[in-house]
C-alpha cells in the first residue's frame, strides 16, 4: 500500500502544478478534479474511507455540477460550440488522460487488495470526524465559516458593483 501512496501523492502534485500554471480555466479544472481524485485514493490508503467519499462527492463532483451550470447559464449558442472546439483539442486530453489511467490502476488494485489493504490501519468514520470537528477544532470550523462567508458577502457585493458600473457605462 505504501507505493499506492507515493504513487497517488506524485499524481496529486503533477496535477496541482497543472491546476497552476494552466492558462486556460477548462484545463485548470480537468487537472484539478484528477488532483481530488487523487487525493481522495490518499485519504482511502491511509484508512479514512469516509473523508474519501466526501472528497469525491463534494469536490470533484461538485466542481464538475457548478462549471457545468457556469456553461449552461451562458449559454452562447454556436460561437460556444466553436469556442469547446478550441478549447478542447485532441492533444490537450494527454496528460489528464495519462494520470488519470494510472490513478484509475491505482484505485483497482486498492480495491482488489480487499481486507489485506486494512491491516495497519486504523478507520475512520463519520463519527470521529464529527467528533474531532466539533471537539477541539471548533474554534477552526467556525472560522472557516466565517471566512467563507466573508468570501460570499464580497463576492456579491463586487457583482453588484460591476452590475451599476456596467449600467452607468450605457447611459452614457
Amino acid at each position: 500500500m505504501t507505493i499506492v501512496f507515493y504513487i497517488a501523492s506524485a499524481i496529486a502534485l503533477v496535477s496541482t502544478v497543472m491546476v497552476i500554471t494552466r492558462h486556460n480555466a477548462v484545463h485548470a479544472l480537468l487537472y484539478l478534479v484528477v488532483s481530488l481524485v487523487s487525493v481522495a485514493l490518499i485519504f482511502y490508503v491511509l484508512g479514512a474511507p469516509f473523508i474519501a467519499v466526501l472528497e469525491v462527492i463534494i469536490y470533484a463532483g461538485a466542481i464538475m455540477v457548478l462549471f457545468l451550470f457556469v456553461i449552461m447559464m451562458l449559454n452562447l449558442g454556436e460561437v460556444a460550440v466553436q469556442k469547446e472546439r478550441e478549447w478542447f483539442p485532441k492533444k490537450m486530453w494527454i496528460g489528464p488522460g495519462i494520470l488519470s489511467g494510472i490513478l484509475f490502476a491505482l484505485i483497482v488494485y486498492t480495491l482488489m487488495q480487499g481486507e489485506q489493504s486494512w491491516a495497519f490501519v486504523e478507520i475512520i468514520g463519520p463519527r470521529e470526524v464529527g467528533q474531532q470537528l466539533f471537539g477541539p477544532y471548533i474554534v477552526a470550523v467556525q472560522l472557516a465559516g466565517l471566512m467563507l462567508l466573508a468570501g460570499l458577502i464580497a463576492a456579491t457585493l463586487l457583482s453588484k458593483r460591476l452590475r451599476f458600473k456596467e449600467k452607468d457605462k450605457g447611459m452614457g
